[in-house]
Parts: structure tokens; C-alpha cells; sequence
């Protein structure tokens, strides 16, 4: 497994237990959406994935390490996170410098530094622009810069917070097709049914700190009960293609 999760339990400061017993698995090579309402913990939940938040009890494992202080470098390394907002990530005078960052703070050559910079922009359809300034590009390309800065560090995992949000059609087209070719475990975190449908064979919804559900998309967005339950809607007009 590439990240297991047992009986995860996290309180905040004041109290709130915004986990209360996260049981999941994620196989290598495996692409799942994280879905539920909003305050579910998705944002927390995989935040516990490169101990950024640390369990109040229960276990987190990436690739068969266990999320804690003494390994937390590495998992990090393994772990890419590609926040909402691509401007969270992009704070360098040109793209290319923003690619480089995490590379260069591994202590890497020149050289290596150089060929995963361009490998990344290569993956992310951003050669072109890898030296103009971060915000002179579209919000949809500074979002793929930002994939950019993450697939450059060689994870095993990324997790994706809401990477479909604010996009026009062409970009959100674009992201998914950068998406769709990546040979890493995915996690998304998205209210973005069709998305979520097009881009995750496997869904979950987390809801009131557990897992309530774990199925296939397709088999999910068809259980019109469910969605309701736990406040997740279809757009109007949207159908779930059946099964062939």
C-alpha cells in the first residue's frame, strides 16, 4: 500500500475533533477522489499525510514509513500537496526558479536540478513560459506551475486540494488531461463531481470525522440517497454514464 490510515483521530486546540477514527487505504498507482460537505476534514485528513497536522492517536504510513518526526524530510519529499490556491505556491521571480526551489533545498547538482525542472514543465505543458513571471501567466497555467513545483520534487503521492475550482472550461480540460497521464497515487479532494467521475475510478466520503462511504465514482454518483445524505449534488442536467 502507498499510504495507509488506522483509526485516525485528530482534535484541534480547542477541542474540535474534526477526525474520529480514519480507517483507509491507497493502493500505488491508484487515483480517489475525497469527497463531503464542507467542514468533513478532507483538508485535515490529508494534511496528516505529510505531517503537517500530527494524530491525537491512530497511525499514518507512506509507502511503508511511518508519518513521524524522525522520517518527516522524506515524507515530505514523497508527499506533494498542491494547494487551492496555485499563489500559495509561487513566489519565485520566474516559473522555472519556482520549479527549481524544492529541488535545489534536496541539495541536488545543477544538472539534476535543471533536468527535473524541465522534465516538470514538460509534464504540466508549461515549457514555454519558464521564464516569464509567475503572475503573468493565467490562473490556469499558474495552477499547472504548481503541479509543476510538486512533480519536480519525484513524489509517489499527490494530493490535490480542490485543483478543478475556479477554472474555465479549456483549463479544467487541460489540468485533467496533465492529470490523466501521471503515473503517481492520487488524492483529490474536490466537490467537483463530474471531475471527481472523470479523473478517480474510487471515491470516499468523509463526513462527521469518518469514512461513510468507499466505492467506485460511477457506482457513488448513481446513489442519489447517498449524495443527499451527506450534501453533495450532481450539476443539473448531469447524467452518470452506466456501466458498459
Amino acid at each position: 500500500m502507498t499510504v495507509t490510515i488506522t483509526d485516525l483521530r485528530f482534535s484541534y486546540p480547542d477541542g474540535h475533533l474534526a477526525l474520529d477514527g480514519v480507517t483507509l487505504s491507497l493502493e500505488k498507482g491508484e487515483r480517489v477522489a475525497l469527497l463531503g460537505p464542507n467542514g468533513a476534514g478532507k483538508t485535515t485528513l490529508a494534511l496528516h499525510l505529510n505531517g503537517i497536522h500530527t494524530a491525537t492517536s491512530g497511525s499514518v504510513s507512506v509507502s511503508g514509513m511511518p508519518v513521524a518526526k524522525r522520517d518527516l524530510a522524506e515524507i515530505r519529499r514523497r508527499v506533494g500537496i498542491v494547494f487551492q490556491d496555485p499563489d500559495d505556491q509561487l513566489f519565485m521571480p520566474t516559473v522555472r526558479d519556482d520549479v527549481a526551489f524544492g529541488p535545489r533545498n534536496l541539495g541536488l547538482s545543477r544538472d539534476e536540478v535543471a533536468d527535473r525542472v524541465e522534465k516538470a514543465l514538460a509534464t504540466v505543458r508549461l515549457s514555454d513560459v519558464a521564464d516569464r513571471p509567475p503572475h503573468h501567466l493565467s490562473f490556469g497555467q499558474r495552477r499547472r506551475a504548481a503541479v509543476a513545483t510538486v512533480l519536480a520534487m519525484d513524489p509517489d503521492i499527490l494530493v490535490l486540494d480542490e485543483p478543478s475550482s475556479n477554472l474555465d472550461p479549456a483549463s479544467r480540460r487541460e489540468l485533467a488531461e496533465v492529470l490523466l497521464d501521471l503515473d503517481v497515487t492520487v488524492l483529490m479532494i474536490t466537490h467537483d463531481l463530474p471531475y471527481a467521475l472523470q479523473l478517480c475510478p474510487r471515491s470516499l466520503i468523509l463526513a462527521d470525522g469518518r469514512i461513510q462511504a468507499d466505492a467506485p465514482t460511477a457506482e457513488m454518483l448513481s446513489d442519489e440517497a447517498l449524495l443527499a445524505k451527506y450534501r453533495l449534488e450532481l450539476p443539473f442536467g448531469f447524467a452518470v454514464p452506466r456501466p458498459v
